[in-house]
């Protein structure tokens, strides 16, 4: 059950660096949501700069950005999903401010076309079966990030907590991120 609201009136309620999970529409986004075993097609972070929301994001064909919150709820109504990161300060040392300023200094990097294709390898039934998984996060990544990637990297390297203990940030899906006790649904951005 979703809870589909304008963003207008929830805009004060969203904290500085809280997770959004995106629903894509289209062929590839159904491939997307079908290998990651869930809705969700893509990740961002939202942040505020000043009195605006933005909605900071490592996005295919555009590479690291930040662009307003309310022109994505614009272009994307009702598929939108805002998650609230460390439900109830679960986390003591977890670094709010510095999980945002790392996702923020990832706008203007490149976008991570081979960390996607090693992770749709890893969904194939032959491949798996010769490839271990991976939860090595010592050996970062040294290619650009994707959308996934970037949200945990920055709230392991930022903020002090891996949001998937078990799963290498290069591996990290979408999906794997929805799933994380780390984050917690709070509704979906119906308008704006």
């Amino acid at each position: 059950m979703r809870c589909h609201v304008n963003l207008s009136e929830v805009a004060g309620q969203i904290k500085d660096g809280d997770l959004l999970l995106f629903r894509g529409r289209g062929a590839i986004a159904r491939l997307i949501a079908v290998a990651g075993r869930s809705d969700y097609t893509h990740a961002g972070r939202a942040v505020w700069w000043g009195n605006d929301l933005f909605c900071c994001e490592v996005r295919e064909l555009k590479g690291g950005r930040a662009v307003t919150l309310q022109s994505q709820v614009s272009k994307h109504p009702g598929l939108i999903d805002v998650f609230e990161v460390n439900p109830s300060a679960r986390w003591r040392e977890f670094d709010r401010r510095g999980a945002v300023r790392y996702i923020r200094r990832l706008a203007g990097c490149d976008y991570g076309y081979r960390g996607v294709w090693l992770v749709a390898l890893r969904h194939l039934p032959v491949w798996r079966v010769w490839v271990a998984a991976d939860s090595d996060d010592r050996r970062v990544a040294d290619q650009p990030p994707f959308c996934s990637q970037a949200c945990a990297m920055a709230d392991r390297l930022g903020g002090g907590v891996d949001p998937v203990p078990h799963l290498a940030d290069r591996l990290t899906e979408p999906a794997d991120l929805a799933r994380s006790p780390f984050y917690r649904y709070r509704f979906t951005l119906g308008g704006v």
